[in-house]
């Protein structure tokens, strides 16, 4: 039966895909592993545009307000 002149084939989408799909969750995993070592390193720890910086820093705004 059509539905609205569409017929239904069992035509495979994400088998084919699985691959990919792997891939792009592996390449993210690692891309966000290095990002987050990278800014825990010494170069960067502080550096002001660094987001983890007022956990090391004693004297930035966050540290002040007791922040979780």
């Amino acid at each position: 039966m059509s539905f609205l002149g569409y017929k239904k084939y069992p035509t495979p989408v994400l088998r084919p895909l699985l691959p990919f799909i792997g891939g792009a969750a592996i390449v993210g995993y690692l891309f966000f592993k290095a990002q987050d070592k990278m800014l825990k390193s010494d170069t960067y720890k502080n550096d002001p545009r660094n987001p983890h910086a007022g956990r090391h820093l004693p004297d930035s705004p966050a540290a002040e307000r007791g922040s979780n």
